[in-house]
């Protein structure tokens, strides 16, 4: 019987894994051959199926340091969200433990002493001061306040379901509204949907 169990295990583990996973074998977030990801393993950077950190939210069996910095956030007189927008939180925040400079890639598994950091075009830094505004609530308020949106609770996002169903986390804007890590749509920079012709920002933005 138990070994029975664990052969079901086992194949639901295999059939999960099938689904998704050739999407992110060679994306930019495929470390498995990085020279400070001795595992060689693609998830275990940011999973693991053990010992996992329980206390970091929207992060599923989270296996990586999780950024303590303190950010310089977007601030505009034309920006609505102003009154909701704060430090960075959910998936954003998971996002900046490698982006923001601050945590090494190789802090994985308990480790806290990596020297590998982002470098280059993909290091974002702590000044978020001129990117896309993040962690702030986007709903019909915020679309009707701002006259330049489209109400995320009602518009179809593209990909089946509305904005706030597809493409928001709690009712929030973050990274993961515009970039999948798992690379689900195969597009340059991990993006959920093109840009071309600005198809991404217009999903949101009505101008």
């Amino acid at each position: 019987m138990k070994k029975t169990k664990l052969f079901l295990t086992l194949s639901l583990v295999m059939l999960m894994s099938s689904f998704g996973f050739s999407q992110i074998t060679g994306s930019d977030h495929d470390f498995s051959t990085e020279n400070w990801n001795n595992t060689g393993e693609i998830c275990i950077v940011c999973h693991t199926p053990h010992n996992a950190d329980i206390t970091v939210p929207d992060a599923p069996l989270w296996n990586h340091e999780v950024t303590q910095a303190n950010f310089t956030l977007y601030d505009s007189p034309s920006f609505e969200g102003s009154a909701t927008i704060g430090q960075p939180s959910g998936a954003s925040k998971l996002c900046l433990s490698c982006h923001d400079g601050t945590v090494a890639m190789d802090n994985f598994g308990g480790r806290t002493n990596g020297g590998d950091f982002m470098t280059g075009g993909d290091l974002i830094g702590t000044d978020l001061s001129n990117d896309h505004p993040i962690s702030f609530t986007y709903d019909a308020a915020l679309a009707t306040s701002d006259g330049g949106l489209y109400d995320p609770t009602t518009t179809n996002s593209g990909v089946g379901g509305t904005i706030d169903a597809d493409f928001l986390l709690a009712g929030q804007l973050q990274c993961s509204s515009c970039h999948d890590v798992h690379n689900g749509a195969g597009l340059p920079n991990l993006l959920r949907v093109t840009n071309a012709g600005s198809a991404l920002c217009l999903t949101c933005h009505d101008k």
